[in-house]
């Protein structure tokens, strides 16, 4: 028996745009990271640190998700049949893992300072947030449109929009220990942006371990595209559907269709790869063709979606 496969060639991932745009934030955010690092120290706080830290995840998931970008662009070969494009998903992977090692260290930290609260310059510590304000804000802008279309950028842009919650956490615990002067408000400060960042991290990880693992792409509903692949005249029955993604946006799909006969499968195979297309978005599609009386051999009956 013949089967039928057909996909789109062009590449996935994020635009040129998107990479241009990734490229400008990581120049941003690694300036910005210097700047607060060095004040994190001469401030005396550990908000600023911890900000800092989540910083440094930023420019880090933006590097990775830069690299990630290249390599998926590679083409496929004998090894690599499908090419590079999930390259994308294991950097979002390593990213979030990044989020949560600096959360524990952050956690502990605060938790120390606040057994022995340390003297801080809120005066430094208003100057460094205000400025991490107006950088997280301009990189958050850059982002925004790319990170719709890509689980990479998406990552990059959740970062930095922590991060900006980050600055605005540290700018309060900066205001209130001008006008108080009680210290402990920056541990606290530190351990409430960590808190805030675990569920976006883990958000993201659970995103990117669904497509390692072949999960069915959001969205996607398997018992729509059986209704739409029985539906094509002369197919009776479909079953072995597996549906998954390379990476964000490039769902695939395979499928054994029944059929009455094989006379006109050119035709059906057609009109069957349109309709997925048009009711789906699934461009690359395998189906393997059966007549019916071999279906009942290879198959249990339940494997098999009746009209």
């Amino acid at each position: 028996m013949t089967g039928g496969h057909a996909h789109p060639h062009a590449p996935a991932g994020a635009e040129p745009s998107s990479e241009r745009r990734l490229w400008i934030a990581l120049a941003l955010t690694g300036t910005f990271l210097a700047v607060e690092v060095i004040a994190s120290f001469l401030t005396g706080s550990l908000a600023l640190l911890s900000d800092a830290g989540h910083m440094a995840t930023d420019v880090a998931g933006l590097g990775i998700a830069l690299m990630a970008i290249r390599i998926g662009r590679r083409p496929a070969d004998e090894r690599r049949s499908f090419g590079y494009r999930r390259s994308e998903i294991l950097a979002a992977a390593i990213n979030a893992a990044g989020l949560f090692v600096v959360v524990v260290y952050v956690l502990l930290e605060a938790v120390g300072r606040l057994r022995a609260p340390a003297a801080v310059d809120a005066t430094g510590m208003l100057l460094v947030a205000a400025l991490g304000l107006i950088i997280n804000a301009i990189a958050m802008r850059l982002l925004y449109t790319g990170q719709k279309a890509s689980i990479n950028v998406r990552s990059a842009y959740l970062e930095v929009w922590a991060d900006f919650l980050g600055s605005v956490a540290v700018l309060a615990a900066a205001t209130l220990i001008a006008f108080t002067g009680v210290t402990w408000v920056d541990p606290l400060a530190a351990m409430l942006i960590a808190l805030w960042i675990l569920p976006r991290g883990w958000s993201l990880l659970r995103a990117a371990m669904h497509v390692l693992l072949e999960g069915t792409p959001e969205g996607l509903d398997p018992e729509a595209v059986k209704r739409t692949i029985v539906s094509i005249g002369g197919v009776r029955r479909v079953h072995d559907l597996h549906l998954w993604s390379i990476t964000t946006g490039v769902p695939l799909l395979t499928a054994h269709v029944e059929l009455e006969t094989l006379d006109n499968w050119d035709a059906q195979l057609a009109a069957l790869r349109r309709a997925i297309l048009e009711n789906h978005q699934i461009g690359h599609v395998t189906v393997q063709p059966e007549v019916m009386q071999s279906c009942r051999v290879s198959c249990s009956p339940e494997e098999c979606v009746r009209e």
